[in-house]
Order: structure tokens, then C-alpha cells, then sequence
């Protein structure tokens, strides 16, 4: 005697489901981002050190912050978004940023980012590009490091937030590797990226100095031997401090964000599929 039911299978989307006109938008603030990193290698402009990005900084981040909340509103007004993912967003951006106080970039002692990548992990990529940038503002108004630094600084946090949303799925101990070696790959990159927004201003007739007119080549040899020589101390702990802090705290930490993804229940949905 045979006979088939319906099982119900519960999927908790994530907490910002980037939505097409969110999506639009997230583009949109990571294209100013490549430009803002990117325009002093087109259109080179000699300045010291202490005036790189002086001018265009506070443009950079009047365009970045609300394109920010145009991401947030546009899910609210979507539907996608409700009051509790917010409260979520805000809490875990406030742990960031207390993460941040004790370590401000000291030899590379940098704890933060292993929670932007496991948040990003479980609450999806918008909402570890958002909260990214958000933990970068939000500890630079506690700590006091407001300059022109800090949009660079935000939306290289943003982009790792993001691509921890990317991974592909893992479960158990593979799960855990996974997220340490994007932890040291990520880290590595944020430090170079960093190096990027003031590397074109400095070290001029130098052989590790930005040469305007020069191939893509032979400046890109350059950056790498400035990188190299002058970050890779402090790149190399931080890296080394969020893998070690994944692979021992990882599995606890995980557990319990998606502990309260499934307690706020992020609009579930039901899918209805017959069993024998």
C-alpha cells in the first residue's frame, strides 16, 4: 500500500533581496567607486601626500551616502525590507564598529572584518555591501578617523560585505575553510585597494611612483612594488587575524546570525512539494 503527501519546505530570503532597482542603484554606487579610485591614473595631478583626494573626497561621499540609503529605501518601499532586518543592520553595524575601537589598524589588528564577511555570508550581498560601508562610517565618527580616506574606506568595506555574499554554498568545516581563505584573499586586496586612492599623489620620481602617460604595465609593476614595500606589514596581519578568528569563532558566530535570520523570519516563503 503506497500513498504520497505534501511536505512544506521553509526558505528565508535573504535580508536585503537586491531587487532590480536596488541592484540598479548598488552598480550605480560601485561605478563612482571605480571612478573615484580610479580618475587620478587618467588625469594625473601632482600633490603631496597630505592633499591627495582633498577636494574630490567630499563629493565621493555625498554621492556614496545616499546612494546608500536609496538602496534601503527602495527595498522598504519594495517591501522586501521591514523594520526588523533594519534593527539588524544597525545592530550588527554598532558590533562592528565597537570592534573597531580597540584596533585602530595597529600592525594590522583589524577584527572588524570578519564580521562584515559572515554577515555578508548569511544576510546576503546587499546587505554586507550596506553594512560595510555603514560599520566603515559609523566607527570613523566614534574613533575621530573622518578624512578624505573614508569614502575609499567605505566602499572597500562595502565590496567585501558584497562578495562574501557571492560564495558559492558550503556546509560544515567547508563551509568554515571557505570563508578563511576568502577572509585572507579579501584582506590582502582591501590593503591594496587602500594603497590605491593616495598611491598616484605620492612617491613621484621614484621607481615605485605613479608615471603619468606611462603603459598600464609598467604603472601596474610600480603599484605592486609600492604595495609590496610599504602596506604588505600590516596586510598580511590582518589578514592572518580574520582567518584565525573564522576558523575559531566562525562556527558559533555563524549559527547565531542564522539563528536571528530565521527568528525574524525575513518574509519566508512555502513551497509545497508531494512526497511518497
Amino acid at each position: 500500500m503506497s500513498g504520497r503527501g505534501t511536505a512544506v519546505r521553509v526558505h528565508h530570503r535573504p535580508a536585503f533581496a537586491l531587487h532590480p532597482r536596488a541592484a540598479v542603484l548598488l552598480v550605480a554606487a560601485s561605478l563612482i567607486g571605480i571612478l573615484a579610485f580610479g580618475w587620478p591614473l587618467l588625469i594625473h595631478v601632482q600633490a603631496g601626500q597630505n592633499t591627495a583626494h582633498s577636494t574630490d573626497a567630499p563629493w565621493i561621499f555625498l554621492a556614496l551616502v545616499p546612494l546608500l540609503l536609496a538602496i534601503v529605501v527602495s527595498e522598504i518601499s519594495e517591501g522586501t525590507l521591514d523594520a526588523k532586518a533594519v534593527a539588524v543592520l544597525g545592530i550588527v553595524a554598532a558590533c562592528g564598529a565597537a570592534l573597531r575601537i580597540p584596533s585602530p589598524g595597529i600592525d594590522g589588528f583589524e577584527p572588524m572584518w570578519f564580521l562584515v564577511i559572515l554577515s555578508g555570508r548569511v544576510f546576503g550581498r546587499g546587505f554586507g555591501f550596506v553594512l560595510g560601508a555603514s560599520m566603515i562610517f559609523t566607527s570613523a565618527l566614534v574613533t575621530g578617523g573622518v578624512g578624505p580616506w573614508l569614502p575609499f574606506e567605505m566602499l572597500g568595506a562595502a565590496w567585501m560585505g558584497l562578495m562574501a555574499g557571492c560564495l558559492p554554498p558550503a556546509i560544515g568545516r567547508r563551509e568554515i575553510y571557505l570563508l578563511a581563505g576568502y577572509a585572507v584573499v579579501a584582506c590582502l586586496l582591501y590593503g591594496a585597494l587602500e594603497n590605491m586612492w593616495f598611491w598616484p599623489f605620492v612617491a613621484e620620481g621614484t621607481r615605485f611612483g605613479f608615471v603619468p602617460g606611462a603603459g598600464l604595465v609598467e604603472n601596474l609593476h610600480r603599484f605592486l612594488l609600492f604595495d609590496l614595500t610599504t602596506s604588505l606589514g600590516f596586510d598580511i596581519p590582518r589578514a592572518v587575524t580574520n582567518a584565525a578568528l573564522i576558523l575559531v569563532l566562525g562556527r558559533p558566530v555563524l549559527n547565531a546570525l542564522r539563528r536571528v535570520s530565521k527568528r525574524a523570519s525575513f518574509d519566508p516563503l512555502l513551497d509545497f512539494e508531494p512526497v511518497a
